[in-house]
């Protein structure tokens, strides 16, 4: 079995968790000495306080937490944020407030969900032309409604 190492950077750093058993993702926490305002229409850079080792062949991708972003607006500023496994920094996520209300992050609170998934790394190669598909180069909304 493959494992994910995490280490703490702060020391009031909650280790993430799964929710439930079949959850795919682990909650990530809110790593603040004091409930944080996110006013409307901002972002803020939220510190976790752990650090993570990924497995060979793997990257982490941190997701929206979705109670947080249907209920409160609460979303991540950059879409889908991608950590590198050779990156083994502290894990800070972005979020941004997309609702006319302020929200106030709490000390320890779950803001994002991580998910480990495989990652291919092909070779990058120059070509002239690429292999003809039904599709082509037709793009947004060439399939339909």
């Amino acid at each position: 079995m493959t494992t994910l190492k995490i280490k703490k950077v702060r020391p009031a750093a909650v280790l993430p968790q799964r929710a439930t058993a079949g959850s795919a993702g682990i909650d990530l926490c809110a790593c603040l000495e004091a409930p944080l305002v996110l006013p409307p229409r901002r972002h803020a850079l939220v510190p976790t306080g752990i650090a993570i080792g990924l497995p060979e062949n793997t990257a982490g991708f941190v997701f929206a937490r979705s109670g947080l972003g249907i209920k409160h607006g609460i979303a991540l500023s950059n879409g889908v944020g991608v950590i590198d496994r050779d990156y083994t920094g502290e894990v800070c996520v972005g979020l941004l407030n997309q609702f006319e209300e302020a929200y106030e992050i709490q000390p320890g609170e779950r803001i994002a969900q991580l998910v480990v998934l495989p990652v291919l790394c092909p070779p990058i190669e120059e070509v002239d032309a690429l292999a003809e598909t039904s599709r082509g180069s037709g793009g947004f909304g060439s399939t339909g409604k």
